[in-house]
């Protein structure tokens, strides 16, 4: 698992890592990433567990994220007898006359149909998912350098959580539209780090050889909370709305006390903080080489805690100063709103497809699974910025089919949500890769910040998203004609990014930057 920096005396063939030999004391003096490759030693079942509680998060994530494609919609009508008449040339309930018609489901079942929206004007319908959406492009740059900075991966992944679960139990108040949009405001300023952190958190905890492995286990978790909300909006049908905020915000709560009880902080982001005790604790639990070659390895290693990251916007900053990570921060961005357009866009427009919405939803949850699949069984087989340059057109190119009109109504149907389900899998897919590639790009002390950036310019795509959506009400093309167009091309930024596979983390700005300037000379060589 180590690099092949020597830390350690080379071993025999037979002998095992707990016996290896410190090293001459005129050794060279091995890097921070080096050390801590070796230190965390082989994959094990603690490694396992621990990536396993912190992936979890993903899953009260998602619920968040979906969960107004529900609790928002549009329900189903009918007419009444004393609407008969009327009801012959009526295309929507706004142009009935009050008493003519009634809801299929329950008043409370949706917010529209609690609130009397109905015939709202489309950017009210659409508030508070836009709301959602703003509060996390907020908060993903508020909070992007804290868990860098001075709160760390966990406590950052801990606090996160806790602010979703309590504001996300606060909505189940809310006596209108307006007070409602603001929670779900405050609810996506929380959430915005949390898929960050559980990412990064989970790739430290392990050595390069099974960092993309692991980073799966968080897609996975993503696409089971994804699964869930069908399955919860179809029992809670002739419920209140409310009832899916209360389920999800109590099992968040829950999760948190594991979190705070159980799972251990990053080693790499301890070691570049400079708490060299700490991180020595936290190995011990997570690692399989000996005590003593542990403290040997730690003392040994040729490390200079980073002073500069001592504010909330200090990552930032040095991201910026740099030539070179400015510049992969602002291709990897540019990627991703294109890849955040679709993947939370997609979802969201599925009302304007005609096909049942408890089906739909759970068929494009079911397309993350095989998606989550190919990254998995193959993240260590592919070149990354093929991989996003090929699922992005794939994507863009069917979800510009799934508008094609057909004569045949039912078939049309049927097809259309082929290709959108073909479209949000691929979405799905250069989605995974996006997020591994951009850990990969920049060290450890950055690493947190950097995510949150890309994220950021994900959500920031899926802002514009319930726009499109609504705006598609009247010409289909807005919605999955401009989706596939921008996520078509968005693959090109990856073109300009260095490759990362089978590349070592890095953990300081100027171990990356001499890598960066060892690949520059390289290709002038070759």
């Amino acid at each position: 698992m180590a690099d092949s920096t020597p830390l350690l005396s080379q071993p025999n063939p037979s002998s095992s890592p707990d016996t290896q030999e410190a090293p001459p004391s005129n050794q060279h003096h091995p890097s921070l990433g080096s050390t801590v490759e070796l230190c965390i030693g082989e994959f094990n079942w603690s490694q396992f567990l621990q990536s396993i509680l912190v992936s979890l998060a993903w899953i009260f994530d998602a619920q968040q994220t979906f969960i107004s494609v529900f609790t928002d919609a549009l329900p189903e009508w009918h007419c009444t007898e004393r609407g008969a008449n009327a009801c012959k040339t009526a295309t929507t309930v706004c142009s009935l006359p009050k008493g003519s018609w009634a809801w299929d489901v329950p008043t409370q079942a949706s917010i529209v149909s609690e609130w009397g929206l109905e015939c709202a004007n489309s950017a009210i319908t659409g508030l508070p998912a836009s709301m959602f959406f703003l509060g996390c492009l907020i908060g993903g740059f508020v909070l992007a350098s804290l868990a860098d900075s001075s709160l760390g991966r966990k406590n950052m992944l801990f606090f996160s959580c806790l602010v979703m679960a309590i504001t996300s139990l606060l909505v189940t108040l809310s006596p209108n539209v307006w007070i409602y949009s603001a929670l779900k405001f405050l609810c996506g300023f929380a959430r915005a780090t949390i898929g960050t952190s559980a990412l990064v958190l989970a790739s430290e905890l392990v050595g390069k050889r099974w960092r993309g492995q692991i980073s799966v286990i968080g897609f996975f978790c993503f696409t089971i909370g994804f699964l869930s909300l069908p399955a919860m909006a179809y029992i809670n049908r002739s419920s209140s709305w409310r009832n899916l905020y209360l389920w999800t915000s109590i099992s968040t709560m829950f999760y948190c006390i594991l979190v705070k009880l159980f799972v251990t902080e990053s080693p790499r982001w301890l070691l570049v903080r400079g708490k060299t005790e700490e991180a020595v604790e936290t190995l011990k639990c997570i690692t399989s080489i000996t005590q003593s070659n542990l403290n040997l390895a730690i003392n040994n290693m040729s490390h200079k805690e980073e002073t500069w990251n001592v504010d909330i916007f200090s990552a930032l900053k040095i991201l910026l100063q740099k030539k070179w990570s400015s510049r992969r921060l602002s291709l990897i961005m540019a990627m991703g709103i294109g890849i955040g357009l679709v993947y939370y866009g997609m979802p969201l427009g599925l009302q304007n497809l005609s096909f049942n919405l408890y089906l739909s939803v759970t068929f494009n949850a079911l397309s993350e699974l095989p998606s989550a699949l190919i990254v998995l069984f193959f993240v260590d087989k592919f070149n990354r910025r093929v991989a996003l340059l090929l699922f992005t057109i794939l994507s863009g190119v069917f979800s510009v089919m799934s508008i094609m009109e057909m004569k045949t109504s039912s078939w049309t149907n049927n097809i259309q949500i082929v290709f959108e389900l073909v479209s949000f899998f691929s979405a799905c897919s250069s989605f995974n890769v996006y997020l591994i590639y951009t850990t990969e790009l920049f060290p450890t002390c950055v690493r947190n910040s950097a995510l949150s950036m890309a994220r950021l310019a994900v959500v920031l795509g899926g802002t514009f998203s319930p726009l499109l959506v609504s705006a598609a009400r009247g010409n289909k093309f807005m919605c999955y004609g401009v989706f596939g167009l921008v996520i078509g091309f968005s693959g090109v930024f990856g073109i300009f990014l260095p490759e990362t596979k089978g590349r070592a983390l890095c953990d300081t700005m100027d171990e990356e930057e001499n890598k960066e300037k060892n690949m520059t000379c390289d290709m002038f060589l070759a």
